[in-house]
């Protein structure tokens, strides 16, 4: 477990410095909505505005997109990971697109 959370976190440190930082549109952020709707919200909080997250371990969308330095890659290398509080879930790769930048829009 705590094997996979380095990793993550390696992933994600790694994607942001190979990406500058520089937002990248990937996907259709108003599917991306619809998908995290059907897709995450049983555990996320994935609209602005939303007090919490239904699973008070699982961050809030919004939450994740104001992380520094968040980008395209470091999302896709966090759905692409395993990690110990969220479900191994396999995303088509439009559905993991389009949540991709509906999450990055919420900058």
């Amino acid at each position: 477990m705590r094997k996979r959370q380095i990793g993550l976190a390696a992933a994600i440190v790694f994607a942001m410095l190979v990406s500058h930082g520089e937002a990248q549109e990937v996907g259709q952020a108003s599917r991306g909505l619809v998908s995290a709707q059907r897709l995450c919200a049983q555990c996320h909080a994935v609209e602005k505005g939303q007090a919490r997250s239904p699973n008070a371990e699982a961050p809030s969308f919004p939450a994740i997109a104001a992380v520094p330095g968040m980008t395209t890659i470091a999302l896709s290398a966090a759905l692409n990971t395993s990690h110990r509080s969220m479900p191994n879930i396999l995303l088509e790769p439009d559905d993991q697109a389009h949540i991709i930048a509906y999450i990055l829009s919420l900058k």
